[in-house]
């Protein structure tokens, strides 16, 4: 059996910060698993008839939803933690875990080896939804912050030198 050489990044960041895009710069260049700590909140919220639309009502639905799964039985870091599990068995090279409560962000840190956060920042990005999970990403001491501030065209070859260090090479 081969040593695990894959890497674990938490990433987080507000709303329209360009999140996605960079798991996407990253999928071109790195087998790539992307999950988030919402994914199955989403799937409950839409049970009770969220629509989907992640406008400030939803972002705030989201959120007390996660919250008080949180507190009732930490069904989002279950579900992170086998996602981890699923991706150390996988051939995929970085996981993106994207999760934005700074407490559930140090749990994960603290239960995955080698795992590293980063905060991507967007200037004009909105930065207050009004919602306890979006308007307290600030509020954590992060192993790297990205501040994306270049045009689409030119973010692939900006943000590749942080992510290369991130994975190790």
């Amino acid at each position: 059996m081969g040593y695990f050489t894959g890497k674990t990044i938490i990433i987080t960041g507000a709303g329209g910060a360009g999140k996605d895009t960079l798991c996407a710069i990253a999928a071109r260049h790195y087998a790539v698993t992307s999950v988030s700590a919402v994914d199955r909140i989403k799937e409950i919220a839409r049970f009770g008839g969220w629509d989907g639309v992640k406008d400030e009502r939803g972002r705030k639905l989201l959120s007390d939803i996660k919250l008080a799964f949180i507190a009732y039985n930490d069904l989002p870091f279950a579900s992170l933690m086998e996602a981890y599990r699923a991706f150390c068995a996988s051939q995929a090279r970085v996981l993106f875990i994207h999760c934005r409560e700074p407490k559930e962000i140090a749990k994960l840190q603290a239960a995955i080896p080698g795992s590293l956060s980063l905060l991507v920042r967007r200037p004009g990005a909105q930065s207050h939804f009004g919602n306890a999970s979006d308007d307290e990403v600030e509020n954590y001491r992060y192993d790297y912050i990205y501040e994306n501030s270049q045009p689409l065209e030119r973010a692939e070859a900006d943000f590749l030198p942080l992510l290369r260090t991130m994975v190790g090479e």
